[in-house]
């Protein structure tokens, strides 16, 4: 009897000591639920997803490069593994990745890299489908000019369209020069010769430089955006709306497009803004495709920004569904670069939002001969991305993806290429009606 009570107490004893412990001490170790990586030449991010919150120590290395992370907690597991297969051939920052159990319950990920990298290292709480998240994002010492490569691709472009005429001319002499050839034509009699054009008269309020739009294809990454009834995606159908747009634009003499995200990868919000405004853009233009709480909305929106209130129940509820992309992206809360961007977009000015109304409206009429409106006029609310103060910028809802008619017409090639043409035609009408002002000539 003795020895039963004995060992009665000794179990009531380690019942203590496991409430006194807790959950964090008596595991074996964080579940991994999945591991992603997202190259892009912005930066590339590395997620690892568990299903207890995950703690680190790092460092960087050099010759070669390498980022080394000593996660805590965590046994090496065929999951954790799957991270060395993930890295692409063409990631521009990663080589390849490494993982080990270093110690006990301590998992070491080397990550080899291409280059010299300024690494950022969080963790975000659960939100949406996500469970706990431990991020890297790595960035580039020296970040690339994005206005400079935008000027260097129309030279390049240009370089080639003159090479291709070239080419062409090359190829008609050397048929002519062949016997039995194609002949010259004939020249025209001298009565015949034509008058010299009289030079082009310039329209007035006409400016020589190139026109910028910004593209901002919605979410990406880590945030995929509203999801269709069949799956589709809304970061990925945007994507190729943006993608198609942008060739769009580049043919028209004068004007380029750049993208905020050429990929998969996620752009927190107030960087869209912050590229827009590197390369001076002179429009901004974002694009989605978004749910609502029933399947049956339907029809394409455009959108301003509000120096008020929202226009619409709706249209509130879908500003702040767009503002909280952040939080399911991820961005790094000590970062204080975006504490800074946020006071300098509460400046937004109201000669931008009567610009921004302007080729929403526009744009408005070219899409609704595409497909349905949702409401016949331009909407406005305070949505995020769009307060730039120096920047005319409209949100496009290309159409519900939540509805099922719509998401088939989202998937289609030809409805995709009618909205890219409709949205190309809103643009350059709006640029003919109101040109920018001047600056730099090299642009």
């Amino acid at each position: 009897m003795t020895g039963a009570l004995t060992r009665r107490g000794a179990i009531r004893n380690m019942g203590s000591l496991v409430l006194l412990l807790g959950a964090t001490e008596i595991a074996h170790g964080a579940s991994i639920v999945a591991v992603r990586v997202w190259p892009a030449e912005d930066y590339t991010r590395v997620t690892i997803e568990s299903d207890t919150a995950l703690t680190e120590r790092h460092f960087v290395a050099q010759n070669p490069h390498r980022l080394v992370i000593d996660i805590d907690g965590l046994e090496l597991s065929p999951a954790l593994r799957e991270l060395v297969g993930k890295v692409r051939s063409d990631d521009p920052f990663i080589e390849g990745v490494r993982v080990g159990q270093n110690q006990p319950r301590v998992v070491r990920l080397v990550i080899d890299l291409k280059q010299a990298t300024a690494p950022q290292l969080f963790t975000l709480t659960p939100v949406a489908a996500y469970q706990h998240r431990m991020v890297f994002d790595l960035y580039p010492v020296h970040e690339r000019d994005p206005l400079l490569a935008l000027v260097n691709d129309k030279a390049q472009a240009e370089q080639q369209a003159a090479q291709a005429v070239q080419d062409a001319l090359g190829e008609f002499i050397g048929r002519v020069d062949k016997p039995g050839g194609a002949k010259p034509p004939a020249p025209l009699p001298p009565q015949q010769t034509p008058a010299p054009a009289a030079p082009p008269t310039v329209a007035k309020g006409k400016i020589d430089r190139l026109i910028v739009v910004a593209l901002d294809p919605g979410h990406g990454g880590e945030d995929p955006g509203a999801v269709g009834p069949s799956g589709l995606r809304e970061k990925d159908v945007v994507l190729a709306v943006a993608l198609q747009l942008r060739e769009r634009i580049n043919a028209r003499p004068g004007m380029r497009a750049m993208l905020t995200r050429d990929a998969d990868f996620f752009v927190p919000l107030q960087d869209r803004v912050r590229k827009a405004r590197r390369v001076q853009a002179d429009l901004f233009v974002s694009i989605h495709a978004d749910a609502f709480i029933t399947p049956k909305a339907r029809g394409a929106s455009v959108f301003a920004l509000s120096s008020g209130g929202a226009s619409s129940t709706a249209a509130r509820w879908l500003a702040d569904k767009e503002n909280a992309a952040d939080l399911v992206g991820g961005i790094n809360v000590k970062n204080r670069h975006a504490d800074v961007m946020r006071t300098l977009l509460d400046m937004s000015t109201t000669a931008q939002i009567k610009d921004s109304l302007r080729i929403g409206n526009e744009v408005l009429g070219r899409i609704g001969k595409v497909g349905r409106l949702h409401k016949p006029r331009v909407e406005q609310a305070g949505f995020a991305v769009l307060k730039a103060p120096d920047i005319p910028s409209i949100l496009v809802e290309t159409a519900f993806i939540s509805n099922p008619d719509e998401e088939r017409k989202l998937r289609d090639p030809d409805y995709q290429a009618k909205l890219v043409e409709a949205l190309d035609d809103g643009i350059a009408r709006y640029f003919a009606r109101h040109p920018p002002l001047a600056r730099n000539r090299q642009l």
